[in-house]
Parts: C-alpha cells; structure tokens; sequence
C-alpha cells in the first residue's frame, strides 16, 4: 500500500488505502482458495483470550512476525492457564493449527522451552506445542471433535520457560492450511475475525505523538497544557518506556539548567527515583505516571495501541492507523503535526523520511533481571536450551541485579532481529542463573530464586531521523553554538561494545557489554542540542523526539538518556503549539518564530493549578503553510 500511495503524490493516502483494501477484497475472493459453503473455520488470537491467566502479553516485534502474542514468562514456574470461550457455527471433526514457534531452535540448541498444549473443554490435545519450527510457522495439532459448542479453550503452559502462542485456528476443510502472513493485521485474519476494513476514527487533533515513554509523555502533554489537542498512542499497557516497571532503566540525564532552565519541569513531574537499576516494580511508578497523563483535558491516551500504518499526503503525514492489540480493532488518527517518539523510528521509517541505520557495531539490547534468597531452599529447572556457562562466564549479580550490561545485538539487524535478540538475551539470563543453581555456584545459592527477567527488552539504538541538522560527535566536543541550541545534554558520549572479559562463552554474540565514555560535556551546564535535530528534513510536519532525534551514532551516546530525550519532548510540544498558532511547519518555527520558541522555553511546564495561567485553546489548523 506504501509504493502504490507514494506513487501517487497528489492523491489522498487514505483514498489509496481505501482502493488497496478494496482491490485486496477482490483478490481474496477470486484467488483466494474457494471455501466450500458447508466449510467452518473458527479463529482464535491468542491476545484476544478473555482472561489471559499468567501469560503475557507481548508487542514487541508486531512488524516482525505480524501480530501481538501470548508469552508464558514464568522463569522456570509454568504460568497460570490462559482461558476463553469459542463459538462454533456447529459440532463435528475439525483439524487444528496454532501458531507459535520453537523460540530456542534457531541455534539448534537441545530440548524445547516453550512447551505448552491445548486444552479444548479441559481435554488437551494429543501434540505439544513450541516444540517444532525455528521460526513462527502454523504447528498441526492433530483433529478434536466438537460435541457441544460454545467451548471452553485454554493455553496450559509445560514450562515457565517462553512459551508462544500468537493464534488458534478450527477447520473442518481438509487440506486446508492458514497462511504464514507476517503482515501486521492480514487481510484474512480480519475476515475471519469479522473486524472491518475501515478503521474508526479518532481525531483530528493537532498532535498526534506515537510513543510512551519519557519523550512521548513530556511531548504530549507539553502540547496539550499550551493548548493543543494531543493523541498519545502507545503499544504497551504502561507508560514510561525505558523507565517503566517492564524495563526498569533508572531515569538519567540532568533537567532545569542551561539557557532554559525550566526544560526539565515536566520530565520532574514524571520521573521516579530509584535505587537500583533494575530496582524493584515498587520503585517503578506506571501508575502516577498515567494519572498524570489523563489528567490533561486536552490530551487523550491510547494504550495498547501499535501504529503499524502511515497515510501521506505529498510531503506531509495525514494520519496513522493504529492496531489495538487486545482486540484486533483498528483506529485512524488523523492531525497536523505529529512526533515520532517510538524509539525505532517507526513513524518516520513508514512516511518515507529520510533515516540512517547503524548496521555493525550499533549499541544493543539489554534484559536486565532480579534474583533474590528466600527462606528456604528453591529449585530451578534444568535448562540444556539455554547458554552453558559458569559462573566465571558472568559479572555476579552481587546486589540482586543483572544490570544494564546484559545486552547483546551489536552485530544483528537493529530492526528485523530483535525477538532473535531477546530471545538470546533470554538463553544468557536462563544459563546464568542455571550456573548459580545448577552449576559451579550450586553450593552457594541454594536459597536463590528469579525474582524478575525483564521480557520486554530495553534498546538503544536503531534508526536516526535526519533533520536539518545532524549532530555530531565534533558538535559535541568543540561545544559548536546553534542558535536553536536549547535541550542540555548532560551525559558524556556513551557507546557500548561487547565486554572482552566475557566474550569467551559467546564469541559470535557477546551478551556482557561495557560502556566506553567520553567526557564531552559540561555536566554542570550541558550543551545544548539544536532544536533543529528534533523535525524531519523531508516530511514537513513531522517531529522527533527521542533516541530516534537526528544525531550520529557516536552523538546519540550523550543525547540517548531518558530525562534529556524528555525534554527534547518538551521542546517539541511547545514548538507545536507555535506551529498550531501560526499555521507553521516545524521547519517555520526555526525559521519565523524562533524568538517565539524560545520565549515559551523560558516559561515554566510545569502543572498549573486550575485558573491559573490557564492555556490558550488553539484552533485545529487543517494546513501549515510556512
């Protein structure tokens, strides 16, 4: 649908998509395999399950492998039953396909991880599943019989140890195979779902900010306290990113100083203060964080919603579409300006901007972990698909933590590979905690149990959006004035490489890494990045706040820390509330209102109380014309 919307400049995007879901349609029915009219097929996804029991929900890799999934994440202790109720049109013999994915065969490694089966009316079916297939394929699970439907279905997780289940399907067609699309939201998932083609609508709002976490907060609501009316869109149940209780990076980055020194006031407002990184979920505080977020009357919150879609008009994004991922349903979100603050990229990539993707030796992604010692003894599972390692394989997670450096990835697709580099993250934690228990630790951590394995990996690194400045590492250490200089950046340049110390149990893929720094900055002061790096150089009305700003690799190792990526999404939400009032691009606040910018940077964001320095309410304004 992109190439065929792109190619026509002038048209509407979502006219283009409407001809592309209409041809779609058609091809279905004349190419698709002719379903008898006595044929039944039943079709489950797994996130849509009524009750999800001890399985979670994972949305990681939606573009990757093409839907959200139900992971078991037990850390060796099989999860509770994920349950549900399924109709069917009526009784009989029906052949059954799940699809899921042996996680650990990609390395060929022995046993499987992620056993899991079946249970239709409480009766598992013969196969186990997650046993078969290093990558996501429909695995056969044999015929059931249909006595009485409604029926009672459940996933009953082996193992604790990843099980997958990304859907179920019924049919009574022999032959009949469901295909292996790795297209987000299929054509024929919908059909077979019953959803619509058409997404419903949202909007239009000024902003639409896709990405939760520290950028996307302090962009969204920036915005809406200045006026505007701000979508913020996030594919995670909480807030926070980085920072949130699922990934547990302690905020870092200095805040209210420099030129402006009231950036940083709303990042304040969000961020906790932990202890420890990881910490414990206690010290992670996604709830306050929300309250926050819906407490802005202008500022409207999606969770659990992936943008996986972006509708061009010419040079200009018109609206995303959204895919909820408990449910399937789409939504459109159509604005005048919208930010980029999913960390990826994501927008941008989707929209045609112009972008760079550090390839080879980029900084990877890490899993952190908890462990703890209870007061009796506790087992831990043999673990043979898992890293083999000892104790001397590993820093010891002396304080209870596998901190930051548990990363790897270095040499993987920063994009396409990252459930590969989860999933090996996962065999390195597993192998670890398998040495202490297990292995040549045994006699000293009999008490130890897993206490938290983050599934939701923490990245650092994959596309840069290129602005109309591209800050570099010379930028940084000549301390080179921009006179859009505004956000400081406190952290010295930071790149992480593979711990050389570790390297010995995973040559091919080092899962230790260390940080190299660079003292680059004024941690007093900090050096201000331009505003200039925070909007597209070839979409008009595209911002960017995040790990994603318009920076080289080496530059994106001072500017990548969450509290400066917060007020970069400060800044953003303020630069738009100027392109709402003016009818500007993001390029025209530089341009023609900069003083402007930078008299509201001078301005507190902090929250107001009510009645006082109340915002202005802007207009929606339909085209931005300087």
């Amino acid at each position: 649908m992109k190439s065929l919307s792109r190619s026509l400049p002038l048209a509407s995007r979502r006219l283009s998509i409407r001809r592309c879901l209409m041809l779609r349609s058609l091809f279905l029915l004349v190419f698709a395999p002719a379903v008898p009219a006595f044929a039944a097929r039943v079709f489950v996804e797994a996130e849509s399950f009524a009750n999800h029991g001890g399985w979670v929900l994972d949305t990681q890799f939606i573009q990757i492998m093409g839907s959200p999934y139900l992971l078991a994440h037990g850390l060796g202790r099989p999860v509770e039953d994920a349950t549900t109720t399924a109709t069917f049109p009526k009784a009989g013999n029906y052949r059954v396909w799940v699809r899921t994915k042996d996680w650990a065969a990609h390395w060929k490694a022995p046993g499987q991880p992620g056993r899991f089966q079946l249970l239709v009316d409480g009766v598992p079916l013969p196969e186990t599943f997650g046993t078969r297939g290093a990558d996501w394929f429909w695995q056969d699970g044999g015929t059931v019989e249909i006595k009485d439907p409604p029926v009672r279905l459940a996933l009953h997780d082996l193992t604790g140890f990843d099980g997958r289940c990304d859907a179920i399907l019924f049919t009574d067609e022999g032959g009949y195979v469901p295909p292996n699309d790795s297209t987000p939201m299929a054509a024929w998932r919908r059909q077979l779902l019953g959803l619509p083609e058409e997404p419903a609508e949202a909007g239009p709002f000024d902003l639409v900010v896709v990405g939760g976490g520290y950028a996307g907060m302090c962009c969204a609501i920036a915005a809406a306290r200045l006026g505007c009316t701000v979508a913020l869109i996030q594919d995670r149940p909480v807030l926070g990113g980085n920072g949130s209780s699922e990934i547990r990076v302690w905020p870092q980055g200095k805040t209210r100083l420099g030129p402006f020194p009231h950036l940083g006031e709303i990042v304040e407002e969000l961020a906790d203060h932990p202890t420890q990184s990881p910490g414990p979920a206690s010290e992670f505080n996604d709830a306050r964080r929300e309250r926050i977020v819906r407490a802005e009357k202008r500022l409207s919150l999606y969770l659990n919603h992936f943008v996986f879609q972006v509708e061009t008009n010419g040079h200009r994004v018109s609206a995303v579409v959204a895919l909820d991922t408990r449910t399937g349903r789409l939504t459109r979100f159509a604005g005048a300006l919208f930010a980029d603050c999913t960390g990826h990229g994501t927008v941008g990539a989707l929209a045609g901007a112009d972008h760079t993707t550090q390839k080879e030796d980029h900084m990877g992604m890490s899993n952190m972990w908890r462990w703890q010692n209870a007061a009796t003894p506790q087992p831990f599972p043999a673990t043979p698909w898992a890293l083999d390692l000892t104790t001397k394989d590993f820093p010891y997670p002396s304080q209870g933590a596998g901190e930051w450096f548990w990363e790897s990835g270095f040499h993987q697709d920063p994009i396409r590979d990252l459930e590969y580099m989860r999933d090996w993250n996962l065999r390195a934690v597993f192998g670890a905690f398998s040495a202490m228990k297990n292995g040549d630790g045994k006699a000293q951590h009999a008490r130890a149990r897993l206490e938290w394995v983050a599934f939701v990996g923490g990245t650092r690194e994959s596309r840069q959006l290129l602005g109309d400045v591209i800050l570099n590492r010379f930028n940084i250490l000549q301390r080179t004035p921009f006179p859009d200089g505004c956000v400081p950046t406190t952290w010295d340049i930071d790149l992480h490489y593979a711990q050389d110390k570790y390297t010995n149990a995973a040559p091919d893929n080092p899962f230790i890494s260390k940080a190299v720094f660079e003292q680059a900055v004024d941690r007093h002061q900090g050096y201000p990045v331009p505003y200039r790096c925070f909007y597209s150089r070839n979409v008009d009305n595209l911002f960017m706040a995040g790990r994603c700003v318009s920076v080289t690799h080496e530059a994106l190792g001072t500017v990548r820390v969450q509290k400066t990526t917060g007020m970069m999404g400060e800044v953003v939400g303020k630069a738009a509330s100027i392109c709402i009032k003016h009818g500007a691009t993001p390029r025209g606040v530089y341009q023609k209102h900069l003083d402007e910018l930078k008299e509201l940077m001078k301005q507190p964001g902090a929250a107001r109380r009510e009645g006082v320095n109340a915002p202005v309410v802007l207009p929606v304004v339909a085209k931005l014309v300087s």
